[in-house]
C-alpha cells in the first residue's frame, strides 16, 4: 500500500514536471510580451484616466488592466491605490479584473497546456465577465459601503502619499489634453528608446520572480491531483448528465476550489488542466481560472483595506459574475461547436525527447538568461524604479502602491501584503504608507542599483546621498564610484561614511 502510494507520489511530481517543460517557453514567451507592454505604457498615465463609471471609464479600465498585467496581491493593490485617490470604486474592480485575467502569458500558456479554445474563452469570458461586474455592482455594492470604504483609507495617514506626478497633481488626476498630446507624441520615442527594452526585460524578469512560487505550487498541485485522485472522485465533486443544471453546479463549484487552493495568476493554469482532465465542464473550468481574485489570502487583504461588510458583498458580486460569464461562456462556445470533444488522458505525455517543444525550451532558456542579465544591469539606471525586497518585482516608484519610509531610506512594495510580510519577517518597519501605527526600522534590505545585490542597510558597503535626498546602498565602494559617475554626482561629496558601519 505505501509502495503504491509512492508511486503515485512519483507519477504526479514527474506529470507536473513533464507540464512544466511543455509550458516553459509558452511562458516565455508571455512573461516577454507583458515586460513589453508593461515597459511602453506608463502606469502613471493609465491611472490619471480612469475617474468616473462611464462606459469610456470601464472601457480605459479594462485596457489598463489588460496592459499592466500582474498577480492577484499586485493587482489588488493596485487597485485599491487608484480608488483611494479618487477613482470609481466599479472602474478600479474592472481594472483589477483585467489585470489578472486579460493577460498575455495566461493566454499562451493556457492554449498549449489544454487548447486554444480555453485561451479564447479567457478572454471573450473576461471581458463579459466585466460587463456583469458593472451591472451587477449597482445593485450589490451601495454608494454608502463605498463612501465607507474611501473614508476607512483615508484615515490611514499618508497612505500613497509619495504618488504625485511631475506636474504637482495627483496620479488620479485627469491630464490636461495639452498634457496628453505631448504623451502620444513620446510613443515613437519609446519604442526607439534602449532604456524602455532594458525596462522590457526588467519588468518580465522580476513578474517571473514574483510568481516563481504561485508557478511551483501550480504545477506540483495539478500533477499530484491528476495521479492521486481518482476519476470517481472528481465524477462526485461535478455533476454530469442533468443538462443545465450540470453546467450550472459545475461554474458555480469552480470559484470555490479557486478560493481555497491559494494559487493566482499562471499557477492556475495547471489546476485547470487538473480538473478538465477530472471531469469539471468546460464552464466550470473558465469560472476557476476567473476566480483567482477570490482566494482566501485576498479576502483577508479586502477586509483589511475596505472593512467587512464591503468584502463579503465583493465576494458575493465576484462569485456571482465569475460563474454566470463561465456558464455563459460554455453555451455560447458550444454553439459556434469550439469546446474540445476530448479531454486529456494525460496532462502532459513523452515531453522529454528532443522535440520543437524541446527545441523552443532551449531556446526559452537562453533567451531569459539574457532577459535576466538585461535587467540586472537595468534596474534602478534611470531611478524611477525600486525592487520590492520581499517578492522581488521591479516596482516603478511613482505608481508603487506602497513604501516604507525612514530615517531618508525608502523602500517600495508591490503590494500592501509584501509590505505586511516584510514588516513580519524580523525586519520591523516605520513610517509605513500603508499601516497605522509606527515602528522602528532596523535592519532593512536594499539593492545596489550596480551589480543588484541584496545590502543589509545596516551595514552597508558604501552609502551616496544625493541633493535630492534620494539616499541608495552598495555593497563596496566600487559599485558606489561607478553608480556616481552614471547619475553624474561628485563620490566625494555624495558618499556617506557615516551610514557605513564596520
Amino acid at each position: 500500500m505505501l509502495l503504491h502510494i509512492a508511486d503515485a507520489i512519483w507519477a504526479g511530481l514527474f506529470q507536473g514536471l513533464e507540464m512544466l517543460w511543455e509550458t516553459l517557453w509558452a511562458m516565455a514567451l508571455g512573461f516577454l510580451l507583458s515586460g513589453m507592454v508593461q515597459a511602453f505604457v506608463s502606469k502613471t498615465e493609465m491611472r490619471g484616466l480612469l475617474g468616473g463609471r462611464g462606459p469610456v471609464s470601464l472601457l480605459r479600465a479594462t485596457a489598463f488592466g489588460a496592459a499592466s498585467s500582474s498577480c492577484s496581491y499586485a493587482a489588488s493593490a493596485m487597485a485599491k491605490s487608484i480608488f483611494a485617490k479618487g477613482a470609481d470604486f466599479v472602474a478600479a474592480m474592472v481594472f483589477m479584473f483585467a489585470s489578472t485575467n486579460l493577460v498575455i502569458e495566461l493566454g499562451v500558456v493556457l492554449a498549449v497546456l489544454i487548447g486554444w479554445q480555453f485561451t479564447a474563452s479567457e478572454f471573450v469570458g473576461g471581458l463579459l465577465m466585466i460587463a456583469l461586474l458593472a451591472l451587477v455592482a449597482r445593485v450589490t455594492i451601495p454608494d454608502r459601503l463605498v463612501e465607507s470604504a474611501r473614508a476607512r483609507l483615508s484615515d490611514h495617514a499618508g497612505i500613497d502619499g509619495h504618488e504625485m506626478a511631475a506636474d504637482g497633481t495627483t496620479s488620479c488626476s485627469r491630464p490636461s489634453p495639452q498634457r496628453h498630446h505631448q504623451t502620444q507624441e513620446r510613443w515613437t520615442v519609446r519604442l526607439r528608446s534602449r532604456d524602455r527594452w532594458g525596462d522590457a526585460a526588467a519588468y518580465a524578469a522580476a513578474d517571473l520572480t514574483m510568481l516563481r512560487k504561485e508557478i511551483a505550487i501550480g504545477f506540483l498541485a495539478a500533477g499530484l491531483l491528476a495521479a492521486l485522485v481518482p476519476n470517481a472522485a472528481w465524477q462526485v465533486l461535478f455533476l454530469s448528465g442533468h443538462g443545465f443544471w450540470s453546467a450550472l453546479e459545475n461554474a458555480a463549484i469552480g470559484p470555490l476550489i479557486a478560493m481555497l487552493s491559494f494559487v493566482c495568476s499562471v499557477g492556475n493554469v495547471p489546476l485547470a488542466a487538473a480538473l478538465w482532465k477530472g471531469g469539471i465542464s468546460f464552464g466550470g473550468v473558465i469560472s476557476f481560472i476567473f476566480a483567482d481574485l477570490i482566494t482566501l489570502p485576498l479576502l483577508l487583504i479586502y477586509r483589511r483595506f475596505y472593512g467587512l461588510r464591503l468584502t463579503l458583498r465583493l465576494l458575493g458580486s465576484f462569485w456571482l459574475v465569475m460563474s454566470v460569464a463561465g456558464l455563459a461562456t460554455q453555451y455560447l462556445f458550444s454553439l459556434i461547436g469550439a469546446i474540445p470533444a476530448t479531454r486529456p488522458q494525460h496532462l502532459a505525455n513523452g515531453v522529454f525527447a528532443w522535440n520543437y517543444t524541446t527545441a523552443l525550451d532551449l531556446l526559452a532558456l537562453v533567451i531569459l538568461v539574457l532577459v535576466f542579465v538585461a535587467a540586472r544591469r537595468r534596474r534602478g539606471l534611470n531611478g524611477q524604479f525600486a525592487i520590492d525586497p520581499v517578492c522581488g518585482m521591479q516596482v516603478e516608484k511613482a505608481t508603487a502602491p506602497a513604501s516604507v519610509t525612514s530615517a531618508g531610506t525608502t523602500v517600495y512594495f508591490c503590494s500592501d501584503r509584501c509590505a505586511e510580510r516584510f514588516k513580519r519577517s524580523g525586519t520591523p518597519v516605520g513610517d509605513m504608507s500603508t499601516a497605522t501605527s509606527e515602528a522602528t526600522v532596523q535592519d532593512a534590505v536594499a539593492i545596489d542599483p550596480v551589480c543588484g545585490m541584496e545590502v543589509n542597510t545596516a551595514n552597508p558597503g558604501a552609502v551616496l546621498r544625493q541633493p535630492d535626498g534620494v539616499v541608495s546602498y552598495f555593497c563596496c565602494e566600487g559599485c558606489a564610484r561607478k553608480w556616481a559617475e552614471q547619475i553624474g554626482v561628485d563620490f566625494a561629496t555624495a558618499a556617506d561614511h557615516e551610514e557605513v558601519r564596520t
